[in-house]
């Protein structure tokens, strides 16, 4: 989607709100998703206690102001909501330079995503969130590999099997590596695992609770570079601008590295539990990859990574997000 295009819609939702005592929060995933609690909540609770109960957030869950999460971000330019939760990679045309960040070794993996996300986004990603007001910036744990009936140890056992990714840098990654790339949102993932239309996802082990994948995928690969998802919260820009001093500087106070930091830490907590779960079923493969094995798959991916790069002029951005 066109930056034009959102830009106009943002400006066709001016004045959707001149004063507000509560901000709505769209939120496509149920109310026990991590998103909740780690970002929903807690700007609730920080935003009404700066304001004594002025201002307040709510969370209208799983789908309510509109199904579907691709459609996140223009819900938001539209004013059917004045805040959401989305991915960059849902609609990975109108973020070229903000996916950089989701490429195999762009940020390093014991580095935090939400800090170079916000280091980068200044002077590279800015243009990229026409209309709205980020408030949030984070990336997921690293992504493994999530299947049903197969065991991936080597580049060479994906020829063939249809991988669903989140973006387009994840579907060059899965084509690199000898797949067929399925894009779809995560929401659905659960029934094409479970029916066959996919073969596994390149995706966190966070999903395996959020999404409840651990009852339908029997095999996880881990260690190989598959790189991480990159997510976002924004807020109206034209919402933002009409709320009072006061409310603004609450808003301020509680978005940024603080909401984001909150989001990304919960995001790990929760791949951790989900991961304990999955080793611990019994019934399940789970594989290690070894060192010599992870170079196999980081030499088959190299060339995705560079030419991404390249093609959308991405080298200062892969240098900010690496704090270079």
């Amino acid at each position: 989607m066109g930056k034009i295009f959102l830009a106009a819609i943002a400006a066709a939702a001016l004045g959707t709100m001149t004063s507000a005592a509560e901000l709505k929060f769209a939120n496509f995933t149920p109310p026990f998703h991590t998103i909740n609690a780690s970002v929903i909540e807690k700007l609730n609770a920080e935003v009404s206690a700066a304001t004594d109960g002025e201002l307040t957030v709510r969370g209208y869950h799983g789908g309510e102001l509109g199904a579907g999460p691709a459609e996140q971000y223009v819900r938001v330019l539209q004013g059917v909501t004045d805040m959401a939760w989305g991915l960059p990679g849902y609609t990975s045309s109108q973020f070229p330079k903000t996916m950089i960040a989701e490429l195999p070794g762009a940020i390093p993996v014991d580095a935090p995503g939400y800090e170079a996300l916000w280091n980068a986004y200044e002077d590279n990603l800015a243009d990229e969130f026409p209309g709205t007001v980020p408030l949030a910036l984070w990336s997921s744990e690293p992504n493994i590999m999530i299947m049903k009936d197969h065991e991936i140890r080597k580049p060479e056992d994906l020829a063939g099997l249809k991988i669903r990714v989140a973006g387009a840098t994840a579907a060059d990654v899965a084509t690199a590596l000898g797949a067929t790339p399925v894009q779809m949102p995560i929401s659905q993932v659960y029934n094409a695992l479970q029916t066959g239309l996919i073969d596994g996802v390149f995706t966190g082990s966070s999903t395996l609770t959020d999404f409840k994948l651990e009852e339908v995928a029997n095999s996880y690969t881990y260690g190989a570079p598959l790189g991480r998802l990159v997510f976002y919260t924004v807020l109206n820009e034209n919402v933002y601008n009409a709320l009072s001093d006061d409310h603004r500087a609450a808003i301020d106070a509680a978005s940024g590295i603080p909401l984001s930091r909150s989001a990304e830490e919960a995001w790990l907590a929760t791949a951790d539990a989900a991961t304990k779960v999955s080793r611990d079923a019994g019934d399940n493969v789970i594989i290690e990859l070894t060192d010599g094995e992870i170079a196999a798959f980081s030499d088959a991916v190299a060339d995705v990574v560079n030419a991404y790069v390249e093609t959308h002029d991405g080298a200062a951005t892969l240098s900010a997000l690496r704090g270079e």
